[in-house]
């Protein structure tokens, strides 16, 4: 009688299947066992990529904390990532867990570009090093003080002569825009800035603009999920290249510096770190090594030039989407500041000017999803654990869309910084910076980069929309990227002495 194999497999492939089932049983039952935050029910080896519109990822994980609560998880592939949403837990998670949020997680674009250094995506005691450096280099070199004030009057002089060479012309704001705040951040690298029409300049604020729509797009996030595909033809090659231009640039700056390197005075932030390293030089253990020094470098550059400009850039246009508020802005610097020169203090006195940037700031909700944080340590958060080196995605969108907070969450609306008297007021629902151990270093020279060129750019100009275009006609939805941008519509800057 013939035998009969009734097993699709033979013994060994049975045997690999019971033991994968097994591995997964193990793994998944810790997360189970000790309350692991809920979530959608994942896939193999996709996890729960298929729900997510990778294109605007933010919405999709908002309408998931309609189902899921204010703490709950998604999986990425193989990575489980917990989500936080609404004011109150990323508050308690960010500032009362300082700590325990502290780390920043592995993602592989990020890694393949810093390795782990720099003040952005560096990791442990390198990260805690730099920053205090960082910070302590900055408020030396004037962040905060008249000193770089000063530079910044200087910048907006040039950003204003700049509009109006364009002579109320429909024309685009972002190059000038770009360029104008990466000179802040430049000058304070490097002691000097760089001309508007410097071609290499313009290079780099294109390759720099185009990373952060890249970096944001379905393919990179499809490589962060699976980074084994890092071979196979896609935009990650692109933003690499980018990066390593923008290294070479600085790399060549280094050179230069070092050849007139003063052991006896800081003039820039590139020579205060190289004193730094040369201090260090004989510590085999020194996190002031060239590549931090690199990663650093770009890393200021690269932030200290995207967010400021996209925010103003989002100012201008809704003040042509709003002629009537633009009316007000006029009306208070003509009072307050008249022909003056926009001075930092006067921003006491020029409550609603001040209303209209906080709130551009956040209905522009530039990054929404905040940048990845990561658990240093198990932690028991709001009932739930979350154990150590979890991927946590702090949703800044719901803070400033928390209906618990704002009035018109989803409206621009100048009034949700503004009591019944006209007065300012300061709103805790209110995180551009982000918050906690990781809030943005640079948060003091961005308010006062905001106020100056915003101040000074609708003092001398009215802003409209080009001839036959209304104000319907202002698209006010974001183009996605790591940051979210308006999309480029041409403006018109008319001379207000010339504007009838």
């Amino acid at each position: 009688m013939p035998h009969l194999d009734i097993w699709p497999f033979d013994i060994t492939s049975l045997l690999f299947v019971l033991l994968c089932f097994t591995f997964i049983f193990y793994i998944s039952k810790p997360l189970k066992m000790y309350n692991f935050p809920p979530g959608p029910r994942a896939l193999p080896i996709i996890g729960n990529i298929h729900i997510l519109d990778l294109k605007k990822p933010y919405m999709t994980l908002m309408e998931l904390a309609e189902t899921y609560g204010s703490v709950f998880s998604i999986q990425m592939g193989l990575r489980k990532m917990v989500v936080l949403y609404g004011y109150e837990t990323i508050k308690d998670a960010l500032l009362s867990h300082a700590d325990e949020f502290a780390e920043r997680p592995k993602i592989p674009i990020f890694e393949k570009i810093t390795r782990g250094n720099g003040i952005i995506f560096g990791h442990g005691e390198s990260w805690k090093a730099v920053r205090r450096f960082t910070l302590s280099t900055l408020r030396d070199l004037g962040m905060g003080k008249r000193t770089i004030e000063d530079k910044i009057i200087e910048e907006c002089d040039y950003l204003v002569k700049t509009f109006g060479d364009q002579n109320g012309q429909p024309f685009q704001t972002l190059l000038f825009l770009n360029a104008a705040t990466s000179n802040i951040i430049v000058s304070i690298i490097m002691g000097h800035r760089l001309e508007y029409g410097d071609e290499n300049f313009k290079k780099l604020l294109e390759m720099n603009n185009r990373n952060f729509v890249l970096t944001g797009s379905p393919q990179v996030q499809l490589y962060n999920i699976y980074p084994i595909i890092h071979s196979l033809p896609g935009f990650h090659h692109d933003v690499l290249r980018h990066q390593d231009n923008l290294k070479a640039f600085f790399k060549k700056i280094f050179i230069e510096e070092r050849k007139v390197l003063d052991e006896n005075s800081s003039r820039n932030f590139i020579n205060s770190f190289m004193k730094k390293q040369e201090t260090e030089k004989k510590n085999p253990h020194s996190h002031f090594h060239e590549w931090n020094l690199l990663c650093t470098v770009t890393n200021l550059f690269v932030a200290g030039t995207e967010t400021t400009s996209n925010t103003l850039r989002w100012a201008i246009l809704l003040m042509v989407k709003y002629p009537e508020i633009q009316k007000e802005v006029h009306k208070e610097i003509d009072r307050v500041i008249g022909t003056s020169t926009p001075r930092f203090h006067h921003r006491q006195l020029m409550p609603f000017s001040d209303a209209v940037m906080h709130e551009t700031q956040r209905f522009a909700d530039i990054l929404p999803m905040d940048i990845p944080r990561e658990t240093t340590v198990d932690v028991t958060f709001r009932g739930y654990f979350i154990p150590k080196g979890t991927y946590i995605i702090p949703l800044l969108r719901s803070v400033h869309r928390d209906k618990k907070y704002w009035e018109k969450p989803d409206e621009f609306y100048p009034s949700h910084f503004l009591d019944s008297e006209g007065n300012f007021v300061k709103r805790e629902a209110f995180m551009p910076f982000s918050a906690g151990r990781r809030v943005c270093a640079g948060e003091t020279l961005a308010k006062m980069e905001l106020f100056l060129f915003f101040t000074s750019l609708f003092q001398s100009f009215s802003f409209h929309a080009p001839p036959g275009v209304t104000e319907k006609d202002i698209d006010l939805s974001p183009v996605g990227g790591l940051t979210l941008s308006p999309k480029p519509q041409l403006v018109c800057a008319v001379k207000r002495k010339d504007f009838a």
